[in-house]
This record gives C-alpha cells, structure tokens and sequence, in this order.
C-alpha cells in the first residue's frame, strides 16, 4: 500500500494538478505519460522560458543518473520503488521539455558558461564528483548517501522553477513549474519520511 501511494504522488500532478488517489497505479502512470506526452506550450516564449527548461533539463539528466544508481543499489524496497516513480515522471517530463525547445528553435542543451547564470546563483546542478561517489559508496551507507544528496537536487528543481513563475511568460511553462514545485515537493516529503524511518 505504501509503495502505491508513493507512485501516486508523484504521478498526480500531471493529472488533475491537484491531490487525488490511485487505485492502478501502473494504469495512472500509463495515462500520466499520455497526457504530459500532449501538452503543447505554444509560441509564445521569452528567454526566461527557454533557460528553464533548459536547465531543468540539465539538472533532470543528472537525477535520472542517480536514480538508477539507487534502482540497482538501494537496500530499502520503499527507496528503490521510489526512485523508479521518480524515473519514470522525469523521464516523461524530460520528454516534453525537449518537445518545447525544438518546437520554439531552441537549443535542448544548457550553455554552461557561468556568466549566463551569474543573476540567479549560477548553474543549479549537483556537482558530478558527488554522482560518481554514489556508484562507490560502500553498500551499507547507500540509502542515507542517496537521500542526503537527492533531497538537495530536488530542492534545486524547487528553486529553478521560482524562475519561471517570476519572469516566465508562457503559460504552459509556468503551469509545468508550479507542478515541479508541487511533485518535488512530494517527493521530499516521501525521502524525509525514509530517512526518518
């Protein structure tokens, strides 16, 4: 029942935007997928819309590398089945971040150079050194290594999606932001609960 309500959560926001409850949980994820798959942005954009998600992007590349990490070596069912929603929403949303920038002519990639992210604390990302030491952290300590440094990453996703609610200017973009705040939300609440339990 725990796992079914930890895949629900996180699938929930793409549905209805709000908190709801799943039954068929695979069914859920299908249909989650489905409707992420069809959302169009629109043309209209700024260059807020287009950094966004191109970091988004970015820092979401650098969670699913620790996610699998966590699915091969996690020792708690709860985490690993957590780590496999998690996959499985920003695998979806990455999807359809890179649906938008090629529809709007924009690079899928993150220009890197520190003076573009100078005004907004620079390129939110975990540092790949950390990544890495996920892959040779002694067994034992792996659950409590993953989730101090994924509740970081995901509070980075929390703090880039202020981005575009505040200087954003396409409508879809800003709804897919408060829904990352909303689903990282979840999943921080889900991780505090395993480190607690």
């Amino acid at each position: 029942m725990k796992r079914t309500l930890i895949a629900a959560a996180l699938v929930a926001p793409f549905l209805l935007g709000a908190c709801g409850t799943a039954k068929e949980p695979a069914t859920k994820s299908t249909i989650a997928a489905e409707a992420v798959a069809e959302i169009k942005a629109g043309d209209e954009h700024n260059d807020t819309d287009v950094m966004f998600l191109q970091m988004l992007a970015y820092h979401q590349n650098q969670g699913l590398q620790m996610t699998s990490t966590a699915v091969k070596r996690a020792k708690s069912p709860e985490l690993k089945q957590l780590a496999q929603a998690i996959q499985a929403t920003e695998k979806d949303e990455l999807a359809m971040i890179e649906s938008w920038l090629t529809g709007w002519g924009a690079d899928t990639k993150v220009d890197q150079a520190p003076s573009l992210h100078a005004d907004h604390g620079g390129l939110p990302g975990t540092g790949e050194a950390e990544i890495k030491a996920l892959t040779t952290v002694k067994a034992a300590g792996f659950d409590t290594a993953f989730l101090n440094l994924f509740l970081a990453h995901q509070h980075q996703a929390m703090e880039m999606s202020k981005i575009a609610l505040t200087g954003g200017k396409n409508e879809e973009t800003k709804k897919f932001a408060e829904r990352v705040q909303q689903s990282r939300q979840g999943e921080i609440q889900q991780m505090l609960k395993l480190m607690n339990g």
